[in-house]
């Protein structure tokens, strides 16, 4: 193996523990030549391998293979690299629309990135909150605690004692008498499982939800904008942009034709990146189509979706130490949890979360009454005389085109096969890749990232001659 492939080789890290529960989820380009805005007609372009999807799987495989002196291109249906991977400066600190933080630094290929860029970065603080009832009462450190070792017990009892799937929200009720009718265990399984996972709980998978893998460490900010790491990745990269692919054709050993908006690539190999919501609603066709296993993992693996509404205000009317803040929202998943931007930045942000079944709700709003429905519940916490935000942003995930949701999960029925089997190649020609296709670290950066690196791997090793 040569120095350049070994050195490659190293990024790719082994599994390290499952993944907790609790940990939460959550501009330009670089000045090259080989950015191209994909006006051009592609005129027989013909290349050893294309990448569909600039987002971090894409550029990932597209830079370990030109490193090993593959031609490759990458296109990419939007106008911007880095897919679910976008920061936006509008409000003057970076409001990360899609990935917010690095999940468990220590270790993971994406600290890597960010050391070698020397990007600063700001842990988060998951021992610094305050939650506050339905009403609006703050609650005791004590209560929380407790409820957190409750619903700990909660979840273990679910895993030692159920031989079947069902949804977590049925397992919950199956096993405890009070369960979710706790306002603290409504809370926490919402704003912390159904968070992290991207998943309404009536959806989630009691037997898979937690069961994937995780790297060490809390959870880290990038302060500058998570958007550096696609930009370094996209380096001296050629990557055709607004460039949406339609068919794909390929034949066992003997290449692919990618049909696009602007013309017909040529290539030996795919390596199709797009993520899990554009294979659903299939954007993109395939000839021969997919065999019958690869389609019916793609139907059943979860999509979900979680919406942020940034709130820029003159000052700040909260405790501005405090990383987080919970509300016990009746509602499941309705605002219930907000990070504090004064912890890492001198802007008045409160960034607040709507998770499980309630982004269908929010997406559906104006940005007015998103708003108005967000300050109810900031307003419940710090008093009816909090002020209108000067400024905000919002998610809309599930009504992007390129994407159709946030990130992937286990729903009830569905097994780690169903993401796994998307790893294989399809034929001699075709690879997948993306957070779908690795259950162990699916709906993260570091899982798309990985997984990016996987299929350049396998077509490298095993595809090319």
């Amino acid at each position: 193996m040569n120095d350049e492939k070994k050195n490659l080789r190293d990024l790719t890290l082994p599994r390290i523990s499952r993944r907790s529960f609790l940990k939460s989820t959550g501009g330009g380009l670089l000045a090259s030549p080989f950015f191209s805005s994909g006006t051009a007609k592609a005129q027989n372009d013909d290349f050893d391998v294309i990448v569909i999807g600039a987002g971090i799987s894409g550029l990932a495989a597209a830079r370990y293979l030109s490193k090993l002196d593959y031609s490759v291109v990458v296109l990419e249906a939007s106008d911007k690299i880095g897919g679910r991977i976008k920061t936006d400066w509008t409000l003057d600190a970076p409001f990360e629309v899609g990935a917010g933080w690095i999940h468990g630094p220590d270790k993971n290929p994406i600290s890597e990135i960010v050391t070698e860029i020397g990007a600063p970065t700001f842990r988060t603080d998951d021992e610094n909150f305050q939650v506050f009832s339905k009403t609006g009462e703050l609650q005791s450190r004590n209560k929380i605690i407790q409820g957190y070792k409750e619903l700990r017990r909660l979840y273990k009892r679910i895993d030692d004692k159920y031989d079947r799937d069902q949804s977590l929200e049925e397992a919950i009720a199956r096993t405890s008498d009070r369960g979710l009718k706790d306002p603290m265990i409504h809370w926490m399984a919402s704003a912390y499982t159904e968070f992290s996972t991207g998943a309404p709980l009536d959806d989630l998978s009691a037997f898979f939800f937690d069961e994937d893998d995780e790297f060490w460490g809390e959870d880290v900010i990038l302060t500058d904008g998570y958007d550096q790491v696609p930009r370094f990745v996209a380096n001296d990269l050629d990557i055709r942009l607004n460039t949406a692919v339609e068919t794909v054709e390929y034949e066992e050993g003997d290449g692919a034709s990618v049909y696009t908006s602007i013309g017909v690539f040529e290539s030996d190999f795919v390596i199709c990146t797009v993520p899990l919501g554009v294979l659903k609603r299939e954007v993109i066709s395939f000839d021969p189509p997919l065999p019958k296993s690869y389609r019916s993992s793609i139907s059943n693996i979860g999509f979900g979706d979680v919406t942020k509404l940034a709130l820029k205000f003159e000052e700040a009317f909260w405790p501005i130490e405090i990383q987080y803040f919970g509300l016990m929202t009746e509602t499941k998943g309705r605002w219930n949890y907000f990070l504090n931007y004064r912890t890492f930045s001198k802007e008045n942000i409160l960034l607040g979360l709507s998770v499980g079944d309630y982004p269908e709700v929010a997406e559906q709003m104006s940005d007015t009454d998103m708003i108005a429905d967000c300050m109810d519940a900031v307003r419940t916490m710090f008093g009816k005389d909090a002020p209108e935000p000067t400024g905000h942003l919002a998610t809309r995930w599930s009504q992007d085109p390129w994407t159709f949701g946030a990130y992937s999960y286990a729903r009830v029925g569905n097994k780690p096969e169903d993401f796994n089997r998307l790893a294989k190649p399809v034929a001699s020609t075709l690879l997948f890749a993306g957070e779908h296709t690795d259950f162990a670290y699916h709906g993260t950066t570091h899982g798309a990232y990985l997984s990016g690196i996987r299929a350049a791997t396998v077509l490298d090793d095993e595809l090319a001659e």
